[in-house]
């Protein structure tokens, strides 16, 4: 047990808001109030990314608007600059070079070039532990979709996927070397498994000392809580850590309408209270196992977050263990975030950065996935209402 009584709120909007000029709360109110309407949401989702194709003066819009909200800058320079004013309140920054649409063997050899820059960067700084990628950004969907389907790859292809494995191998030697965690996001369920094992394999290369390369696990799936305990024995089994990020998900309802369409069961939670239950636990679990598990738990649910931080109270491990991080979204649930990283625990911020373009997949999952789920744009109103009341701003 702790010497110490447990304390830690996640409602003090002072510290959630700190950051943020009067002028910046006003704004951060107003697209939150946008969002909040659904219909909004997805009128501007289908029309925004036309929009940018066929040369409509939108950039400008998008880039102060939602751009703003969820993304550190258009390049690493932009993104260092809000990584410094985090600092500035003990949080981190997980690097996200956000660009997912460029494809062709070029553009993922020029991705390469730009992680390698952003652990360079990354090393260079105390509050930036981490950078994030996704296997997609170095690979064909449909070559990782065929492996997935156990078909079998031609001599062109063998080589292809090769280059995709180089690819993420350099990335994480280089993230090795200089000390600084990779997390290998999560992919649609058709793609996983080729995802798993090249995260299997870089864990067992690299986290034989430390924890340095992280799988994701989406626990919104109703496997993964028992894949996640298969990782661990597995990672048990060749002597090496398992980096363990734990996450709800993000394409539910692509997941729900593919399994639909195709006749196959779907992979998806039946509700949301077995979606908590099986998240809780992996968050139990990997606490369980400090020594041997390095857990991020990403999340913007206050109970999880609490959870976690209580957890490591009442087992009297200490906040700052190198195998505990917790982090959300640059943009969003910025009372979790500031409150766990003022109480001492390591808290960061997921900053993606890239061209408003390029980005513009991400900034529409997350419009889509805030005005879908259920109360999260809310309770993001409520605290911000609640400060610029705080600030006599209204």
């Amino acid at each position: 047990m702790g010497e110490q009584p447990f304390s830690l709120s996640f409602n003090n909007t002072e510290t959630a808001f700190a950051y943020l000029s009067d002028k910046e709360l006003k704004k951060v109110h107003f697209i939150f109030s946008m969002m909040h309407y659904g219909w909004l949401v997805k009128a501007g989702s289908a029309i925004a990314p036309w929009a940018l194709r066929i040369g409509l003066p939108v950039t400008n819009i998008i880039r102060r608007t939602l751009f703003k909200q969820f993304c550190g800058g258009e390049d690493l320079q932009e993104a260092a600059q809000t990584a410094q004013q985090l600092a500035k309140f003990k949080v981190g920054v997980i690097l996200d070079y956000g660009v997912e649409a460029a494809d062709g063997e070029e553009n993922y050899d020029q991705a390469v070039i730009e992680f390698k820059k952003a652990i360079e960067y990354a090393a260079q700084q105390a509050n930036i532990p981490f950078i994030s990628l996704k296997v997609t950004g170095f690979s064909r969907f449909a070559l990782l979709e065929k492996i997935h389907a156990h078909e079998i790859l031609f001599g062109e292809e063998q080589q292809e996927f090769e280059r995709v494995r180089q690819r993420i191998y350099h990335i994480c030697k280089r993230a090795y070397e200089k000390n600084i965690g990779v997390l290998i996001d999560a992919e649609e369920s058709w793609i996983q498994q080729p995802v798993d094992d090249l995260a299997d394999e870089m864990m067992a290369a690299f986290n034989k000392e430390k924890g340095v390369i992280y799988n994701t696990f989406q626990l919104y799936r109703h496997d993964r809580l028992d894949f996640l305990k298969r990782s661990f024995n597995k990672s048990s089994d060749n002597n090496y850590i398992l980096g363990a990020k734990i996450v709800r998900g993000a394409y539910m309802e692509k997941e729900r309408k593919r399994a639909e369409e195709m006749n196959y069961p779907s992979p998806i939670q039946k509700d949301k209270n077995a979606t908590d239950k099986d998240y809780n636990e992996a968050v139990s679990f990997c606490l369980d196992h400090t020594e041997d598990v390095a857990v991020f738990i990403g999340t913007h649910n206050e109970e999880s977050s609490m959870l976690g931080a209580r957890l490591l109270h009442d087992k009297g491990i200490p906040h700052n263990h190198p195998h505990i991080h917790f982090a959300q979204l640059y943009g969003m649930s910025d009372n979790i975030t500031f409150n766990l990283a003022q109480a001492g625990y390591p808290a960061s911020k997921y900053l993606p950065y890239g061209p408003v373009k390029d980005v513009m997949p991400y900034l529409i999952r997350r419009a889509q996935e805030n005005s879908s789920i259920s109360g999260q744009i809310g309770r993001e109103l409520s605290l911000v209402n609640e400060e610029l009341k705080r600030r006599k701003l209204r």
